[in-house]
């Protein structure tokens, strides 16, 4: 089972990803991890705006959306590696923002995305 998760969230990932470049995004890192423990899932540009993504997939009709998952503790981790990410560039002059996409899977339908932006 667990072997079934990991697949559907690494394809949640990919399909985010995807969605995002079609609404106009560079994807500039994926699954990136800095130092002291920091990830984000998908760090993206929209023009000028720095996006730092966490990525949720759930099965339609989960119980518990996506958002949800995104606790105090997780989103350390994300403000950790957009930190990290910062730091690389040299700069935090300039716009930045948090957001959750929920990716929502059935067999055989195209997925579902909700795009929670500026989420936490």
């Amino acid at each position: 089972m667990a072997r079934d998760r990991i697949w559907v969230g690494n394809y949640g990932e990919q399909v985010a990803a995807a969605w995002l470049q079609s609404q106009g995004c560079k994807i500039l890192a994926k699954n990136y991890r800095g130092p002291r423990r920091g990830e984000v899932d998908i760090i993206a540009r929209d023009h000028k705006l720095l996006l730092f993504v966490e990525v949720k997939t759930r099965r339609e009709g989960s119980k518990i959306r996506g958002l949800d998952a995104v606790g105090k503790d997780k989103q350390a981790l994300i403000e950790r590696g957009a930190n990290s990410w910062l730091k690389r560039l040299g700069t935090r002059d300039l716009p930045w923002r948090f957001d959750v996409i929920e990716v929502y899977v059935e067999d055989g339908e195209r997925p579902r995305i909700n795009h929670v932006k500026d989420a936490f």
